[in-house]
């Protein structure tokens, strides 16, 4: 049993009546604790209703009473691991890497080692206390299925000044989206985005609470049956914001199992099938960040190249007939860029 750190007493209030205990305790809690969490506490016998322990699904009535033992927490080291690091730029305040996908950005639930963090600490050494214990010098985040460049901070004026940039919208990031269907040739989506209202792993533009979030795409290549590929740049930086925006205006990425709905689960003929199959994730890569130092304020502009997976799926599509109306991205021979956003 682990050590307590603080008991709680809670009553049920009339409001709550009928409720099932896990979600009501959520509600005597508050928004630190999630559903999950608060199953665990009741599952370990750390959260007992009338002094007894009772299963999640119980049904409560006001006025029993509610007791939370919050144990203390698991102490977690993080421990430098030798990681093979694509670096796209390094200076002594910060470093850009090309994430590649698969990779878990920092430590988390069911991820306490082999994170991108865990390898930043290996390459650049005692990175603690920049932007808190566990996500040290990580100023933004990419899914862990989706890959491209990460900048992440080395000195305490670096995060600060990163920090600010992202929250102001002054940092440029331009992403590669492989999407079924055929937007128009360019676009904007402005649409907030917070917690689904019923799936609460998922968001969405539905929800009671969003947060502003600005898309704009144009589109770099059409071809069939029925695949774009799209230069997307966001001006905001929400949670799954462009899987979530393109997947809601009917084009979502190719390879997406939460946004993607059908489509998702269609399996095309031939080569090309079998590279998305081979990808097994969604077809999302950030090419470009372009931002001042925050400790110079020299201009920075770094490019990403693309991944091994989803070049391969380009290179399928590169005998299906291109679709008019879209600038051709495989054919540019002459471009020396590592990806089509110049």
């Amino acid at each position: 049993m682990q050590p307590l750190k603080d008991r709680l007493s809670f009553v049920i209030a009339p409001v709550a009546q009928g409720q099932r205990l896990d979600q009501a305790a959520c509600g005597l809690l508050g928004p630190t604790f999630s559903r999950a969490q608060v199953q665990r506490l009741i599952e370990d016998g750390h959260l007992l209703l009338e002094g007894r322990s009772a299963r999640p699904a119980t049904r409560v009535k006001p006025g029993q009473t509610v007791i939370v033992s919050l144990p203390e927490p698991e102490p977690l080291e993080l421990l430098p691991e030798a990681m093979d690091l694509a670096v796209l730029y390094e200076d002594e305040h910060l470093i850009v890497v090309n994430k590649p996908p698969a990779l878990v950005v920092h430590p988390a639930a069911g991820h306490f080692t082999g994170t991108l963090v865990h390898g930043l600490l290996h390459h650049c050494g005692d990175l603690a206390g920049i932007g808190g214990k566990l996500r040290p010098g990580i100023v933004h985040r990419l899914d862990k299925d989706t890959s491209g460049a990460l900048v992440a901070a080395k000195s305490d004026a670096a995060h600060r000044g990163l920090v600010a940039a992202f929250a102001s919208g002054r940092v440029e990031k331009e992403y590669l989206a492989l999407v079924w269907g055929s937007p128009p040739a360019r676009g904007e989506i402005d649409a907030g985005i917070g917690r689904h209202p019923v799936d609460r792993k998922r968001m969405s533009s539905a929800g009671a609470r969003t947060k502003t979030a600005l898309s704009r795409w144009r589109v770099a290549s059409r071809w069939e049956p029925g695949l774009s590929l799209l230069r997307v740049r966001i001006l905001t930086g929400r949670t799954h914001q462009i899987r979530v925006h393109l997947s809601e205006a009917g084009w979502p990425v190719v390879g997406d199992t939460v946004y993607g709905g059908r489509r998702a689960r269609r399996e095309l003929p031939g080569e090309l099938g079998r590279a998305i199959k081979a990808a097994g994730r969604q077809l999302l890569h950030g090419a470009r960040l372009a931002f001042d130092h925050p400790v110079t304020k020299a201009r920075v502009e770094v490019d990403a190249p693309l991944p091994l997976d989803f070049r391969a799926v380009l290179r399928a599509l590169e005998g299906r007939k291109e679709k008019p109306g879209a600038e051709p991205f495989l054919q540019r021979k002459k471009d020396s860029s590592p990806h089509p956003l110049s």
